[in-house]
């Protein structure tokens, strides 16, 4: 969810250059997947949650895989290897939109696969949220993990289902999350370093809140009468895991806080954001990023310096921020510590470069001015945005790639 997207062929390669084998998409559009052909990068498409409802008539849910799956089946075509049925459907803060549709739609989608002939090397799965399950307060350790009492019955169906058809369950563990919402969640049980007191479960120890997570999800597979063979302390072994995600997307929700459009290690325009290891080698160094990537014109919209009447620069930095990204203007932020001019001059030139540059979009009545001076400060990057076709425009590249979205082989 960007307003300035990478084209999908300069994203692939991207992946490519940085040995990138496996990629989650976050739906099935056609120009990502035709640049994915080819390249035998191991795909799981998706089917949003506002089409579940759809996929619960079979005849949809053939056509859908008829025109997003088996198209693509071909030599040197896109290796797909997983169906996303929604994302996240059973969010308390969905208030029940999709239970009752979740499931026909994944019993649909598989037995369309099954029927097209593919069904033995494509899976459907439901990636769910780590709130589907969890610990009484009484009792708050992972052997007692359990599912939500409200979805019971649908999560045994779907466990159930998925073992049927030896498809995996995909859950999204945020580690960062249990961080961020709880100011004394202790901070080094949210990383995997270590911690001097562990908590112990019947023995089994554990270290960070991904392991503890993952084992409470182990328990409640186990309650419904299956449990994976492998896992972390309580089910050792390798877990295949998508890292959530590879590029900042400027345009997402920012109600759960600021961080949202801050997953990505690379940058909006792909460029790497840090030195980090992809081989597990301790190696870290930095990615390569995207290249020829086509920017914007060189200039920026910056507050007039002989602004006199500022009496309605407050609400015109409100309106620049509604409609742009402001995000580093917040606490601990990149640009935290600019001052009120500086504040200002971010603000009117985000607005500038999303709207792409456009002459009357640095004015905010006689405030602004365009320059070709770059005016960043510091750590603080004024941003250029890229140029963008409207095909590019329309693309949604939103991924997560293999190298925490985690599948459990039932």
């Amino acid at each position: 969810m960007a307003t300035h997207k990478l084209p999908p062929k300069v994203v692939v390669q991207m992946l490519t250059d940085n040995g990138i084998k496996k990629v989650k998409l976050f739906d099935a559009d056609q120009s990502t997947m035709s640049a994915l052909a080819g390249t035998d990068i191991e795909v799981m498409v998706a089917i949003p949650n506002d089409q579940l409802s759809a996929m619960g008539s079979y005849d949809r849910a053939k056509e859908w895989v008829k025109r997003n799956i088996t198209r693509y089946n071909f030599n040197g075509g896109v290796n797909i290897k997983y169906v996303a049925v929604g994302n996240e459907p059973f969010l308390t803060s969905y208030n029940n939109s999709f239970v009752n549709t979740t499931f026909p739609a994944l019993q649909n989608i598989q037995n369309a696969l099954n029927e097209a002939g593919v069904g033995d090397s494509i899976k459907a799965t439901v990636p769910l949220n780590a709130d589907v399950y969890g610990s009484p307060e009484n009792n708050p350790v992972p052997s007692a993990g359990r599912f939500r009492t409200d979805i019971s019955d649908q999560m045994s169906q779907i466990v159930k289902f998925l073992n049927q058809n030896k498809a995996p369950f995909t859950v999204n563990i945020y580690p960062f999350l249990s961080l961020y919402a709880n100011e004394n969640f202790p901070v080094d049980y949210a990383f995997f370093d270590g911690v001097s007191n562990p908590i112990v479960d019947n023995g089994i120890s554990y270290t960070n809140v991904f392991d503890a997570n993952f084992d409470t999800l182990v328990s409640a597979l186990k309650s419904t009468g299956l449990a994976g063979n492998k896992g972390t302390p309580l089910r050792p072994g390798y877990i295949e895991v998508y890292l959530f995600g590879l590029i900042d997307e400027d345009a997402k929700s920012i109600a759960p806080g600021n961080f949202e459009r801050h997953w990505g290690i690379f940058r909006y325009d792909g460029q790497p954001k840090f030195p980090m290891d992809l081989s597990g080698q301790q190696s870290d160094k930095y990615l390569v990023g995207a290249q020829n990537v086509n920017y914007l014109p060189t200039k920026w919209c910056m507050l007039r310096p002989d602004a006199n009447d500022l009496s309605k620069l407050a609400d015109n930095i409100n309106y620049a921020c509604t409609f742009s990204d402001c995000t580093a203007l917040g606490f601990g932020s990149s640009c935290n510590g600019l001052d009120a001019n500086g504040n200002a001059s971010y603000a009117f030139n985000m607005y500038f470069q999303v709207q792409n540059q456009r002459d009357l979009t640095c004015n905010f009545q006689g405030l602004a001015m365009v320059t070709d001076k770059n005016i960043s400060q510091g750590n603080c990057n004024f941003t250029i945005q890229i140029a963008t076709s409207s095909s590019s425009r329309s693309a949604q590249v939103s991924l997560a790639f293999l190298t925490a979205i985690t599948l459990l082989l039932l």
